[in-house]
């Protein structure tokens, strides 16, 4: 187990742990506009254009579906980092990543900043508390 498995595993007993480890995984997926192609590619475009809207609430997910549009390699790699199964990581991506993508969006579309460097928005979001609103 590396350094940042470590650190992530201390932190998961916190939603800033878990929000961290998903801001880490989307960057390994390419970034957040590599992960907005695949979930449109995988069928849950109408899903996630709630999120990015700030016209509606955001409509829920399944980690089954998320699992589906994404790979389960993918949602695999995010649970070996966690120490979790694939299932357990598809969950908490469900409850999670609509957040994320939502905090990243407040004019409707996803930040600019989050293009060059996911981390650094989501960690910003973090600190402001919009994560948690």
């Amino acid at each position: 187990m590396g350094l940042f498995d470590e650190v992530v595993g201390s932190f998961l007993n916190g939603d800033a742990g878990k929000y961290q480890a998903i801001l880490n995984w989307v960057n390994e997926q390419g970034g957040i506009q590599a992960l907005l192609q695949k979930l449109q590619n995988g069928g849950l475009g109408d899903i996630l254009s709630t999120w990015i809207s700030n016209q509606h609430s955001n409509q829920p997910v399944s980690g089954s579906q998320l699992e589906s549009a994404l790979g389960t390699p993918a949602v695999s790699d995010l649970g070996q980092k966690l120490g979790i199964d694939t299932g357990s990581a598809s969950s908490l991506l469900a409850e999670y990543l609509p957040k994320v993508i939502d905090a990243l969006s407040p004019q409707g579309e996803v930040d600019p900043q989050a293009h060059n460097d996911l981390l650094s928005a989501g960690m910003d979001l973090l600190k402001s508390g919009k994560l948690f609103g």
